[in-house]
């Protein structure tokens, strides 16, 4: 197995620098590859998975259930490396053998720049089986599963995680993972409790951009939740010394979340519709469902007249062939809205 990477990709980065947020039915490789297509240079630096469960990757059977968060399409590749965007799988689980066996697999059969872990998902359903944001103050446990994953892999480990359960418990929470040596913290500053319900208090942020300060200085703190320009990311960065902030649901309201040209036309938001309409089905075919892709309508389908009566049409479609058509129809009954269009 490879030595562990005490100096990786994360020490590379400039500072400040933003990351896409992994994301359950989001971040597959099409909606990367779509939101690359649309980013500038330098504006996006890291993208995530899907978040993937070390017990399905170490079942036989259940493999084939969750193997589809890690795949990369050749094109999503190809644009990552021209725009010097790292790849990250994420994991979750609460074993360390199985974080073990999942990364040593992942590490021989892929080609990512880094594994992420997975200690912060809020939901009830993976908090009762003691995983995700169910593992925070479980030291040592997490040490352990830490430490399994880095020898497993070889490659960079960060941790996603947030403040506390209850209450934050920033302090020592987070300086127990400043002395697991992992490469990267993402601190979305909310309690698991706090869900996505209650506005982000990146002060702990802070906290954390302090106590890695004092404890391990090579160690990038990320700050997430409530990023929604750029604008206000560099700004929550430099106010929180925070090396870099994650976007999550800003994305559902600005695909081109990372470009500096801030306002598109109707074709443009279209064009890209039909982009991840056209992938999706590539990609995917039958092995995911289409109806998984409703809910990225309002993202292109919003801020134009007729828009409501398109994305309800929409709505109703169940392929990409009568999506697509739909589209067209629209675009036929509005051409004079549309330059260069006949």
């Amino acid at each position: 197995m490879n030595s562990v990477n005490l100096t990786s990709f994360w020490n590379e980065l400039p500072t400040p620098f933003f990351a896409l947020a992994p994301m359950e039915d989001v971040t597959d490789t099409v909606f990367r590859e779509l939101v690359l297509s649309v980013s500038d240079p330098d504006k996006l630096h890291v993208l995530f998975t899907e978040f993937t469960s070390v017990d399905g990757l170490c079942h036989p059977k259940g493999r084939d259930a969750v193997i589809h968060r890690l795949k990369v399409n050749d094109s999503e590749r190809q644009l990552a490396k021209q725009k010097n965007v790292k790849l990250i799988a994420q994991i979750w689980g609460n074993n360390p053998e199985k974080f073990y066996q999942a990364s040593r697999y992942i590490s021989e059969n892929f080609s990512f720049d880094g594994i992420d872990i997975n200690m912060g998902c809020p939901v009830a359903k993976i908090v009762k089986q003691g995983s995700c944001s169910a593992l925070i103050g479980q030291n040592s446990l997490v040490s352990d599963i830490i430490h399994a994953t880095r020898e497993g892999s070889g490659l960079p480990v960060s941790v996603k995680t947030r403040t506390g359960i209850k209450e934050h418990n920033t302090h020592s929470w987070i300086s127990h993972l400043l002395n697991c040596r992992v490469s990267a913290i993402t601190l979305h500053a909310r309690t698991q409790r706090m869900m996505s319900e209650k506005p982000a208090e990146w002060d702990q942020v802070g906290v954390a951009a302090e106590l890695r300060n004092q404890i391990n200085p090579q160690i990038k703190i990320i700050g997430n939740g409530d990023v929604d320009s750029h604008e206000n990311g560099l700004d929550l960065m430099a106010r929180h010394q925070a090396d870099g902030a994650m976007v999550g649901r800003g994305i559902f309201s600005n695909p081109f979340f990372f470009s500096e040209e801030k306002e598109r036309d109707i074709s443009q938001k279209l064009s890209l519709l039909e982009f991840h309409i056209t992938r999706f089905a590539e990609t995917w075919g039958s092995a995911r469902n289409f109806s998984i892709l409703k809910r990225f309508f309002k993202i292109y389908v919003n801020g134009f007249e007729g828009a409501a009566a398109l994305r309800a049409r929409l709505m109703e479609t169940n392929d990409a062939l009568t999506a697509i058509s739909a589209i067209s129809d629209f675009r036929r009954t509005v051409t004079h809205e549309f330059t260069g269009i006949t």
